[in-house]
């Protein structure tokens, strides 16, 4: 209590904190021009049909900030990129509402990636599955869709590249997140639980621990770390296994943290748009092909790539579907698509191969 301080720290302290109502009031003004500003932009973009959402501008944003955040040395500067996402994100609501589909429900972990890419201040709408996601974009229901399409541990989501074939939607950047996964529930009793909910990718992360700590309790998968906290917030003999946003969410107790056993547990997202975005300077290029039935076919058809010193950062290969042992390769190049280096590359890459085709190019994810 305040009468418990001495007079000299009360009245220290009462300096202090008049200088910081008086920052906080000239932070909320100059918040309020900010917006003021960003609506005038917004005008003029749709006065222009412009998008309103520019990727590269708003990297650009984040690193100049960042830079110049290093010349005070107060202010951490791993914070400056999270709260100015905020800030803009809530200017750019007062030009248009953006709609983003992901793979819900609420607080999955694709959840958290669309939360930690576009704010707050924009729709974020769960849908239920990843075609989901494309269909909605695809119908213009949304303005961007957020996907999962691999895990440092449990390998690619093959669906995810499935769709990115079906649909002529582009990818227009990715998200890296790190996945922590937490035992919770209404009954912190481990005694007493007699099931445990979870996605399957989850529960294999978690096997160990619980073998070892649950070993007579039934593992049950369902579609989602999410799904998995709804069902355990309504029974007392139930955990899930999940994120801590979703015992925020579902009001759950968190019983122990992070049980999952690899640290460098990161999935990767993809935010699918329909135009691709302006160069960076630090992009990715993704694009699909399809090989010759010939000797070599694999090293002819990405030779251009390697003659012009194009890193190629990741190739996955899927069946076409369209016939038997017929592979299309998924591939990431470092490089824009309107780089000429990387252009050239590819349009010889097009002509050594029966099938071709540009996903995206797109920011790299800091």
């Amino acid at each position: 209590m305040m009468a418990d301080i001495p007079k000299e720290a009360q009245e220290k302290l009462s300096k202090l904190r008049k200088k910081i109502d008086e920052i906080d009031e000239t932070i909320v003004k100059l918040l309020n021009e900010r917006a003021k500003l960003a609506k005038e932009v917004g005008h003029i973009k749709k006065q222009y049909n412009l998008p309103i959402y520019v990727p590269s501008r708003e990297q650009e944003i984040f690193e100049r900030l960042q830079k110049l955040n290093q010349q005070y040395g107060e202010f951490p500067t791993d914070f400056i990129k999270p709260v100015f996402r905020e800030i803009i994100a809530a200017c750019r609501s007062t030009e248009e509402n953006l709609k983003v589909a992901y793979l819900g429900p609420r607080a999955t972990f694709t959840h958290q990636a669309s939360l930690h890419h576009f704010g707050q201040a924009v729709e974020h709408i769960p849908v239920q599955t990843i075609r989901d996601v494309f269909e909605e974009l695809e119908k213009g229901k949304v303005d961007f869709g957020v996907v999962p399409v691999e895990n440092t541990i449990e390998g690619v989501v093959n669906y995810t590249l499935d769709m990115l074939m079906d649909f002529d939607l582009k990818i227009i950047g990715e998200i890296i997140l790190e996945i922590s996964l937490h035992l919770m529930g209404i009954n912190p009793n481990l005694n007493e639980i007699k099931r445990v909910y979870s996605h399957r990718h989850a529960l294999a992360e978690c096997r160990d621990w619980l073998h070892k700590n649950l070993p007579d309790a039934q593992l049950i998968e369902v579609e989602s770390t999410a799904k998995a906290a709804e069902i355990a917030k309504d029974d007392f003999e139930s955990v899930a296994i999940a994120s801590e946003a979703a015992a925020d969410i579902y009001g759950l107790h968190i019983i122990e943290k992070k049980i999952d056993k690899h640290i460098n547990n990161l999935t990767r997202f993809l935010i699918i748009g329909k135009e691709i975005p302006k160069p960076t300077g630090n992009d990715k290029t993704s694009f699909i092909f399809s090989l010759k039935n010939e000797v070599g076919a694999l090293y002819k058809t990405l030779e251009p790539l390697y003659k012009r010193g194009i890193n190629l950062t990741k190739i996955e290969s899927r069946p076409s579907k369209k016939g038997a042992w017929d592979y299309i390769f998924f591939t990431d190049i470092e490089g824009h698509i309107e780089e000429p280096t990387i252009k050239q590359a590819l349009e010889e890459l097009k002509e050594k191969s029966p099938y071709f085709k540009i996903l995206g190019s797109y920011p790299k994810a800091q």
